[in-house]
């Protein structure tokens, strides 16, 4: 008999699996973080939303499939500089990660390499793999963004980022789409042995090269 898993929780009597996953939402402060969260997590928006301070999280839960459940933790982390000492803590247990920008704003772009350091440098899976990462261009409603489509597929390419996404909390624009892809690809990677019972955080931070870890 196999071990329990911390993130399973199996039904086998009935043929049912619930499953459970920690997904991160990183990015700078004031790109919609929060607003994405309670949009996919609770379907509703509102623009009065408070700096969050260190992180908070919301639940999802999915019927994936007649026999499967998911739920969803979303935890969305502060993204103001004096909270970034504490990301090892909120990392913790993860399996995936939203990175999100204002696509109205150049410099939530450019803080996209810092984040992605970042977690790379401090998150793996147990085979020392990255985690399943979404780039979420936020606050597509916006019009005329600062930053091009050709910009951001030339990051993605770069920096080894699967898919993203333009989305809107106010519009309720591709977020479930974005959050499907994660999980797909956190299902992908479970079935196939990458996730056991957690992915683990690294003993130390790698040393690398100036240009060696993500570029922009």
């Amino acid at each position: 008999m196999k071990p329990r898993r911390d993130s399973d929780v199996l039904l086998s009597k009935f043929g049912h699996k619930e499953l459970l996953f920690k997904f991160l939402v990183i990015g700078d402060y004031g790109v919609g973080k929060t607003a994405l969260v309670r949009r996919y997590t609770e379907g509703r928006y509102t623009s009065n939303y408070k700096i969050t301070i260190g992180a908070d999280f919301a639940i999802k839960t999915l019927d994936w499939d007649p026999l499967t459940k998911i739920n969803l933790q979303l935890w969305d982390v502060a993204g103001h500089e004096r909270f970034g000492y504490m990301t090892r803590v909120y990392y913790k247990y993860a399996v995936a990660a939203a990175l999100v920008f204002d696509i109205s704003r150049i410099a939530t772009f450019q803080s996209i390499r810092k984040w992605l350091c970042d977690l790379r440098e401090k998150l793996t899976l147990p085979d020392g793999s990255n985690i399943p990462v979404v780039l979420l261009a936020n606050k597509c409603d916006i019009p005329c963004p600062a930053i091009s489509t050709e910009q951001i597929a030339k990051f993605c390419k770069e920096n080894n980022i699967g898919a993203w996404f333009a989305t809107s909390a106010k519009e309720n624009t591709n977020i479930d789409v974005a959050m499907r892809y994660l999980v797909e690809n956190v299902l992908k990677i479970k079935f196939d042995g990458g996730i056991c019972e957690s992915v683990r955080l690294r003993d130390k931070l790698t040393i690398r090269e100036h240009t060696g870890c993500c570029k922009l």
